[in-house]
């Protein structure tokens, strides 16, 4: 990845975050735990569709509930 693009990513993150912090009036407790029950959400909606889809149909991909992140 290149200088500009991390950067670019960084920045973009930043804003996400200030967002967030911002919707929760800068509680910063709040934000977290509203940002932890999406992933507890989001991670059930994923057991439920990795139950519901067919190895045929994603040609053997699964998905996994764990990050993999990209150094």
């Amino acid at each position: 990845m290149s200088t500009k693009q991390h950067e670019i990513e960084k920045d973009e993150a930043r804003n996400a975050l200030e967002e967030v912090l911002a919707y929760h009036g800068g509680d910063a407790l709040a934000a977290v735990q509203t940002l932890l029950e999406d992933c507890r959400h989001l991670r059930h909606e994923l057991v439920l569709a990795e139950g519901a889809m067919s190895t045929g149909m994603t040609r053997g991909w699964r998905p996994s509930l764990e990050r993999k992140d990209h150094a």
